[in-house]
């Protein structure tokens, strides 16, 4: 298993116009199954995009699945500690531009630069947060699971990444493995990140989460601000 392999698979890429364009017409064949946001995951994003939905998929395809998706995450972090270490405040704080977003963060930031806390490679510590966060207001019912079981099927992945998405979809959600994974502020802030990524917290339960999230990480509320205004800015939410 190549683990930047699969968080790439899982955050999906490809441009934000053809992106948008796909999600643009999947939104139009919902069904009582939940087709329909099947079908808009699948545009919008890999993985991530099949389990956030239409909805949520439309907001990432103008944003992070826009471009190197794992590579933007680290983007994204370093410009939020950026801001933060800068004094500035969160609300008129500059975004990540095209241009940073492809460009490789300082080494801190780099995804694939230092293991997670337990030694397993970070990428996949990314994996389990994501899913976590998308399963946190219970939307992720048992037809929706068979749709994004399906959806693994066709994604390629070896047996031991296949084995790996399947054994973390199953599991209930665990909120303190999830921040454990971090070794430096740095990791905390990335799974923060891509937690928010994951969710749009209009649902009180996402709200709870993300919150009990950022205390097990440690992480001061001034940088979950900044954060929060990259990913907003990035996804329109």
């Amino acid at each position: 298993m190549n683990p930047g392999d699969l968080l790439q698979q899982f955050l999906g890429s490809g441009t934000t116009a053809s992106l948008g364009k796909a999600a643009g017409a999947a939104r139009d064949k919902v069904n009582s199954h939940g087709v329909g946001g099947f079908a808009g995951g699948m545009a919008a994003g890999g993985l991530l995009g099949v389990l956030l939905g239409n909805k949520k998929a439309r907001k990432m395809a103008g944003g992070v699945a826009g471009y190197g998706a794992a590579a933007a995450v680290g983007a994204l972090a370093f410009k939020a500690y950026q801001n933060w270490q800068g004094g500035k405040a969160a609300a008129s704080a500059p975004v990540a531009t095209s241009a940073e977003m492809n460009t490789t963060a300082p080494e801190a930031f780099r995804i694939d630069h230092a293991p997670a806390a337990d030694g397993a490679p970070f990428q996949l510590a990314l994996i389990r947060a994501m899913i976590g966060a998308a399963k946190a207001d219970g939307h992720v019912d048992a037809t929706e699971q068979t749709l994004i079981f399906e959806h693994v099927e066709k994604m390629g992945l070896d047996a031991e990444g296949k084995a790996f998405v399947f054994d973390s979809l199953g599991k209930p959600v665990n909120i303190d493995e999830v921040a454990s994974a971090a070794s430096t502020q740095e990791q905390a802030a990335e799974i923060y990140l891509v937690s928010r990524l994951a969710i749009d917290p209009d649902h009180p339960a996402e709200r709870v989460y993300l919150d009990a999230l950022a205390h097990r990480l440690n992480l001061p509320a001034d940088l979950v601000a900044h954060l929060n205004r990259q990913v907003e800015a990035g996804t329109g939410g």
